[in-house]
This record gives structure tokens, sequence and C-alpha cells, in this order.
């Protein structure tokens, strides 16, 4: 059956704190996929997904979730059983890439280099470390969007910190803030697109920074030396690889004084929306929004071919 024939279910909304965002990137990549002619259905995922996906007869999912619940590998694990191909990465790279503090191991041991920190879970003390560097930055260990995520100057904003990070789970990340420049490298199919650096106000690229604040300003290509721009995309596609990652991803980082890029965190399903980095990233390779979705599209159904094909193979000796 021809691709823009088979029934495509655009993942969207769910429970997390970043569902209005995840509604806007899956209304914008199903406007983008009624435009090349698929044939797509937007579907809000809640408890009834399995019955809602058999009810719609989808062929292939194309996921624009965010956050826990939809980035985690909660999702993709459903579609595997059900044997339905999807956009992105799969359930050990996806519930890996959603784990801040699990994803700084990985990629650390790949040589990566990653911002010194610490992490805190349920149970163990929440005194303010003394081993790093202040000002600290203090964020949930599983969620996007900087949703939680402060910048702690002094002792006497610890607590308030740790608080708000909680609020969105027990276990959280203490790093230490370097000082410099917002990176993020898009990689899509193993390979990178261009750099953007994020200038945001007040130096902090947060929530209301992201989606909110139209003075945030985004260059593409960044204005930093070969050398750097080689280095930060060595490092984003490793990071990339290091997770088993599949179709887009996009991999933030720090630049700091030195010039020197640390690895932030990775995002598994990176927005789509009018704002977001990683078709601004396409559009300066020459891919436009529509180009961009059906390649992330593609990825899926090669993706699914290839993992048919090795389940199909047979393991060991017959009996």
């Amino acid at each position: 059956m021809p691709i823009t024939k088979t029934h495509i279910g655009v993942l969207m909304g769910g429970a997390s704190t970043e569902r209005e965002i995840s509604l806007k990137t899956g209304k914008a990549i199903h406007a983008a996929l009624t435009r090349r002619g698929y044939r797509a259905t937007m579907i809000d995922v809640d408890p009834s997904l399995p019955w809602a996906l058999k009810k719609k007869k989808i062929a292939v999912a194309f996921l624009a979730l965010h956050g826990p619940g939809g980035e985690d590998g909660t999702v993709q694990g459903l579609l595997d059983v059900l044997g339905i191909p999807y956009t992105g990465s799969g359930v050990r790279a996806s519930a890996v890439g959603m784990d801040k503090a699990m994803t700084k191991v990985v990629v650390e041991r790949e040589g990566v280099p990653v911002a010194p920190g610490i992490t805190i879970r349920k149970g163990q003390g929440t005194v303010a470390p003394k081993n790093l560097r202040w000002p600290l930055v203090v964020k949930p260990v599983d969620q996007g969007s900087t949703v939680g995520v402060s910048i702690v100057h002094t002792p006497q904003q610890w607590a308030s910190a740790v608080r708000r990070a909680r609020r969105q789970g027990s276990t959280i990340v203490v790093e230490s803030f370097i000082k410099g420049r917002e990176l993020a490298v898009s990689v899509l199919d193993g390979k990178a697109l261009p750099t953007v650096e994020i200038v945001a106000p007040g130096g902090f690229y947060d929530y209301a920074a992201k989606y909110e604040k139209s003075e945030t300003r985004y260059l593409c290509p960044a204005p930093i030396t070969k050398v750097q721009d080689r280095q930060v995309k060595e490092f984003a596609v490793r990071s990339y690889q290091a997770l088993g990652c599949q179709g887009a991803a996009r991999v933030d980082f720090r630049l700091n004084s030195a010039g020197r890029p640390f690895f932030l965190e990775i995002n598994t399903i990176p927005g789509m929306t009018e704002r977001s980095l990683l078709p601004m990233a396409a559009a300066k390779a020459g891919l436009s929004y529509e180009s961009l979705a059906e390649r992330i599209l593609e990825s899926a159904l090669k993706g699914h071919t290839a993992k048919k094909g090795k389940s199909s193979q047979p393991k060991g000796k017959p009996r």
C-alpha cells in the first residue's frame, strides 16, 4: 500500500505538564501531513488509546507527545505490543533519554562531557551539596520544557527550589550552572543538522522563554567557531548513538566561557511548533516543515521493517 494511503495516527496531548505544547506540535504535524496528501487523524492520548487505535485502524503512529506518559517509552511499548510502527526512538532509548541522571551516565561513558552534578533520590537528604560550584541548577529528573527547573544563587533559595522540582517527582538532579551560551543540535536519522544558539532574556532558557517571550532570539547557524561547531555536532551524534535513538532527536548543550561544550540533556521527541528548534535547523539545511515531517514518518517505517527482520531471524540451534 502506498504510504500516502496508510492511515496515520498523530498521537498528541496526553496528561503530562507539556500537554499544551504537545497539542500544538500535533496540530502542526497533522496539517503538514495533510498538505502532503497523507491520510492522518489526530488522537488526543488518554487511557482509551488502545481501543482508539484499533477503532480508527491506525497503521502508523506519528508521536507528538512530550514528557512522562508519552516520551518515556510507555506508549512506545504499547505500540510495539500492538505491532504498530511509530516515529522516533524505541522503548529503551526513550526511557533512558527521559531520565536525565541515567542519560548523563550513558553519554559520559562515550566521552561526552557533562555538567558536574549529583542525583538526589527519594529518602535521601536534601541538604545543599558542598562539592559543587554555585550557582546551582535544580531540576526534576524526568520532565522537559524546563518544567520545575530553578537556578539557585544563594543557600536561602535552596529549599524552595527543591520543593518546586519535587512537585514533578521525588528524584531531582542538581548541577553546577555553566555560565555561557545555550546551544542545541538536532539529529535526524543519525546526522547532525545546523547548530542553533538560543539567546534568552536573562540568560535562562526557561518555559516562558521557550514558548511565551517573543524577545528570545534564535541564531542558526550558531555564530561559533568551526572547531566548536564540529565538536558539538560530534557530541550530539555520539549521544544519539549511545542511547540508540532513531528518527529525530535534539541534544542541548552549554558552551562555557572557555568555549568548551557540556551536555545538558537529550529530547527524543523534539517539539515541532512554530518556535521549535528542530524545524528551524531543518529549514537551514534545506528541509521544509512538510519534508521534515515526511522524513520522520519514513524513518518510522524503515525502523519497523528492520525490527521485524531482526525478530524473524532464528536464534540459536534448533532443539
